[in-house]
């Protein structure tokens, strides 16, 4: 931490020949010295010091993240009048900066020193001050994160009593590439706090996290791929290397790790990837409209977009050629055989429901004798219709269609006997025939959750955000949860998902807000918004970003073949790492 600190310190002072320092290096005074300089903007400059973030930050990532989430469900429900931990009413966003002084935060860029000597919280307008605490946080954030990753290093990676525990290849599995991963975020934060010791009003950060995302952020993506073989190689050592877990297990309960597990600190690099798109996100609801500000924040918040969307399908593609060849292993053709591996094709939904055969009267709906099982498996491009053998190792395949040439048909308003039950129709199976099943399931949310994966295009109960309705249900996330089945959608504690559809035993089909991701999760784990103009506030923070960004897509395609303008980016103040 020390050796960033010097390395910031001085790449500071060799960046600009302007910039002047005082000889006492316990308290180094930038002072900028331009022509035409404001008096408040010289007394805001001259008051700004080398502030040190990376040394005053002691709250780990994980730390940090776990307590913002929580604060970001307390600010909203205090917005819904539901009771709170803390006490009294406080209007949003004061309310955000109040939870942010709470234990495990980071420190507000009003409680600065430096800002309250500088007398900019007399003259700053309170959305200003909003929008530099957005920025300060992620500033703040990055050091905390960093003191992450460098306790992962010493304390685990650098650990002789553990390293010799493993070998070489062991070693890789659990560590990939996470120096090159350390490497970027030094880069990045000693650029972040430059910026700051620049001047305590602080211009922007949105260009100096768009720089760093097009040129050092590529080595999240291979680390995130490589994931899920880290999390299945730990396991396998864990089990196997009696040593290692003895020793690992002494390292995470010491102290300093603060009692967290040796598994989140690995997570750390995805984690931090996905904050820092909706910290960017945050800044950009609330940078001017049409600002230079906003520019950056809309190109540094498409570049991290394109990043974190590079992680979920590198982790999905080898996920889903797995799962292909797993399965294709267990299929057994009776007649016409079909093709299921393909670099296209992806499962969406497998399970047993119930076939009915027979006339549909009361009393055969009563006899089981007339339900048999069958197993399906559904991919994005195909159905798969079989039976399990008596070992329940094999599927024997007895029916085959193509996914667009499926049909649904929900039986509810038939009576309770079919309330679980729904017609399949394949327009055209694998013997180019007509045919219809009628299907049964163990409850009404397995039901919808058929109909939905087998025929997508359905309607759904309430429409999706891109309709812009002023006032559709929403809820926010108040427990994790990871997804147990494709269809399903794993949750973070704050997410604000917008309902689609909804069961009366516990399932609710969403859509998050921050990036589309559509899924099905439990109704336990998050809690409806009950304010509308909270709901109607995310909606349009929503809509603009999707404005934002199409607005600069539409540019960018206007402005193809002419020479482009010359660029705005800084100079990055690190020296070669």
């Amino acid at each position: 931490m020390e050796e960033l600190s010097e390395r910031t310190t001085s790449a500071c002072t060799m960046q600009d020949n302007d910039i002047h320092t005082t000889a006492d290096p316990d308290n180094i005074t930038l002072r900028l010295v331009r022509n035409g300089d404001s008096p408040q903007k010289m007394a805001v400059e001259n008051s700004c010091r080398n502030l040190n973030i990376v040394k005053s930050v002691d709250v780990l990532y994980q730390e940090y993240r776990d307590t913002s989430k929580q604060q970001e469900i307390e600010q909203r429900r205090q917005r819904d009048g539901l009771p709170t931990t803390g006490s009294g009413v406080t209007a949003a966003p004061a309310l955000q900066l109040q939870l942010r002084n709470s234990t495990h935060s980071l420190s507000l860029w009003q409680n600065l020193e430096a800002v309250k000597d500088s007398g900019l919280l007399k003259t700053l307008e309170p959305k200003e001050i909003i929008l530099q605490e957005a920025m300060f946080e992620l500033v703040t954030s990055e050091a905390s994160y960093y003191k992450s990753l460098e306790l992962l290093e010493t304390h685990f990676l650098r650990n002789s009593v553990l390293v010799n525990t493993l070998s070489q290849s062991d070693m890789h599995f659990l560590f990939s590439n996470i120096e090159d991963i350390m490497k970027a975020s030094e880069r990045f934060l000693m650029d972040l706090e430059h910026r700051i010791e620049e001047s305590i009003l602080i211009s922007d950060v949105c260009d100096i996290v768009h720089t760093h995302a097009v040129n050092h952020f590529q080595v999240f993506i291979s680390y995130v791929i490589n994931q899920a073989y880290q999390e299945k190689n730990y396991r396998r050592i864990l089990q196997e290397n009696a040593v290692f877990r003895e020793k690992m297990s002494i390292l995470e309960n010491q102290p300093k790790v603060k009692g967290l597990t040796f598994t989140s600190f690995l997570i750390l690099p995805f984690q931090r990837i996905t904050r820092l798109k909706l910290l960017v996100q945050n800044i950009l609801k609330k940078v001017e409209e049409n600002s230079e500000r906003e520019k950056n924040a809309i190109l540094a918040h498409q570049e991290l977009e394109r990043i974190v969307k590079e992680c979920n399908e590198g982790v999905r593609k080898m996920g889903r050629t797995e799962e292909l060849i797993s399965i294709e292993k267990t299929l057994e053709f009776k007649s016409k055989s079909v093709p299921v591996i393909s670099h296209s094709r992806w499962l969406l939904k497998k399970g047993e429901v119930q076939q009915m055969s027979g006339p549909k009267s009361t009393r055969t709906m009563r006899s089981r004798k007339l339900y048999h099982p069958i197993y399906l498996f559904l991919f994005n491009n195909l159905l798969l219709i079989t039976k399990r053998s008596s070992s329940g190792e094999k599927y024997q395949v007895l029916d085959s269609c193509s996914r667009s040439m499926l049909r649904t048909e929900d039986l509810e308003d038939q009576g309770q006997m079919l309330a679980c039950a729904f017609v399949l129709k394949l327009l055209e199976n694998q013997e180019d025939r007509e045919v219809s099943y009628m299907l049964k399931t163990e409850s009404i949310s397995d039901k919808l959750r058929w109909i939905y994966a087998l025929t997508p295009n359905r309607r759904t109960r309430f429409l999706s955000t891109s309709t812009h309705q002023p006032d559709s249900p929403q809820v926010q996330c108040i427990q994790s949860y990871s997804s147990q089945e494709p269809d399903e959608l794993s949750v973070e504690m704050a997410d604000v998902l917008h309902i689609l559809e909804y069961t009366d035993d516990g399932w609710m089909l969403g859509e998050r807000l921050h990036d589309g991701e559509r899924g099905w999760f439990p109704t336990r784990v998050v809690e409806k918004i009950m304010n509308a103009e909270v709901r109607a506030q995310n909606l349009k923070e929503c809509q603009r970003i999707q404005q934002a960004q199409e607005g600069a897509q539409g540019a960018r395609a206007a402005s193809r073949g002419r020479r482009p303008a010359k660029s705005s980016q800084y100079t990055p103040t690190w020296p070669n790492l």
